[in-house]
């Protein structure tokens, strides 16, 4: 079930998928139940949902008119679906050669040693090394080229959301 609600304190608007005990508002924060939410709309189609809020969002805009012009969801994913390019016939249309693209895109300008993300890499560290410290995650990541700022501000942000656990100065992932 999908639901348009919005927020009595930002009048913020926002859709959630299934229902839980509380919501929170993804703008100003404030946490109401869920039965206490002004809910504008409940249906068990996603689209028609984004459909609801986008169309009170214009409205709200004075762009109602214009909004009420336009194909629902439904039809504008499939237009779009239907009239996608590819990067190769992109770039050639672009007059760019592919293949120099291809090459170009193969050889890193951060070296040889990094591969993924930064915070791919933070995780890799955290999964390969055995209850690691603080600072063997970020020698890790050093040697991948990862900042010591970024690595420490990662472990943070996972510790918080509840991916990474810290106990007496040792990691691992949950």
């Amino acid at each position: 079930m999908y639901a348009v609600v919005g927020c009595s304190e930002c009048s913020h608007l926002w859709l959630l998928e299934g229902r839980s005990e509380t919501t929170q508002c993804p703008r100003c924060g404030s946490r109401r139940a869920y039965e206490k939410r002004k809910k504008f709309v409940e249906t068990e189609d996603a689209n028609h949902a984004r459909d609801v809020r986008a169309s009170m969002l214009a409205n709200r805009q004075g762009e109602g008119e214009r909004f009420a012009e336009l194909d629902s969801f439904d039809a504008l994913e499939d237009e779009v679906g239907d009239g996608v390019v590819d990067d190769d016939e992109y770039l050639a249309e672009s007059g760019l050669d592919v293949d120099a693209v291809e090459a170009a895109g193969d050889r890193d300008p951060r070296g040889p040693t990094r591969s993924g993300s930064k915070k791919e890499i933070v995780e890799r560290a955290l999964e390969e090394l055995e209850r690691p410290t603080e600072d063997e995650v970020v020698a890790y990541a050093g040697d991948r080229g990862v900042s010591a700022t970024y690595v420490r501000d990662a472990l943070e942000k996972l510790t918080r959301r509840g991916v990474v656990s810290e106990s007496r100065g040792r990691y691992r992932k949950l």
